[in-house]
């Protein structure tokens, strides 16, 4: 598009939301190249229309505000499993020789549990179907769930039981995993309940460890029930948005890239 083509702002936005409608998502590098105009420009865009409540920034671009809503079922995802296993393997420098730790429900708290070593007397307290029932037969953990409703999406438990359960125990080392991670907007799950539950595991815990894999960082979901200062430990991708990783740089205790 030559200079005299280029479209106003609104313009240009609107098209872009057309776009993200279509496809689902829009990148950044492919909407300079369409409209002409350098990648800040569109950053710029994207960041008013999700302030808009339009679009919502992700890793490299943008998707619909209502495809944020909405979970993948846990059997799904695996998109960056090489990645969440290199976090999960970080994450492991924050394990405990002996103590109570939690993991929360998700695929890269299911790859931390696979790596956990043997050999340490560890209570395991955990909100995860799937994490209870591959720990349980490790002889030196002993292996609590919290109860609860279990969410058919992530199998994880939630509500009152789970929450009232989390306000009775002294966690050492909380291992947690989130749907959206923003320097700006916190830390955002798409589900009410699930962010009633990730609030209490926050007060839970007298070390908080963040999971997030690059297409966590950047994006933002419904339910905001965080800030990053409120984790001492955030382990991501490298590869993850270089201005976001900035941004986290200043708002977090520790940030650990792989």
């Amino acid at each position: 598009m030559s200079d005299g083509d280029r479209l106003y702002a609104e313009e240009r936005r609107y098209a872009i939301v057309q776009s993200a409608r279509r496809a689902g998502r829009v990148e950044v590098a492919a909407l300079a190249q369409e409209f002409g105009v350098t990648p800040e420009t569109v950053r710029v865009d994207l960041n008013a229309l999700q302030a808009s409540g339009i679009l919502k920034r992700v890793h490299g671009g943008a998707v619909p505000v209502e495809r944020t809503l909405f979970e993948p079922q846990i059997a799904s995802r695996v998109e960056f499993a090489d990645e969440k296993r290199a976090i999960a393997g970080a994450a492991l420098a924050e394990l405990p020789e002996a103590g109570a730790v939690f993991l929360e429900s998700g695929s890269t708290s299911m790859f931390l549990a696979e790596q956990l070593p043997r050999g340490r007397s560890l209570s395991v307290f955990t909100n995860s179907l799937p994490i209870a029932t591959y720990l349980a037969t490790v002889p030196e953990y002993t292996v609590h769930t919290l109860g609860g409703r279990v969410r058919p999406v992530t199998l994880g438990e939630v509500d009152t039981v789970a929450i009232r359960t989390l306000h009775g125990v002294n966690i050492d080392v909380a291992f947690l995993g989130t749907n959206g991670l923003s320097a700006e907007f916190g830390l955002t799950t798409p589900d009410q309940a699930e962010a009633d539950f990730k609030r209490a595991t926050l007060a839970s815990a007298r070390r908080r460890v963040l999971l997030a894999d690059r297409s966590k960082v950047g994006t933002v979901a419904l339910w905001r029930y965080g800030d990053v200062s409120d984790v001492h430990v955030v382990v991501t991708s490298s590869r993850a948005d270089e201005r976001e990783i900035g941004a986290l740089r200043e708002t977090t205790g520790r940030l650990v890239l792989v």
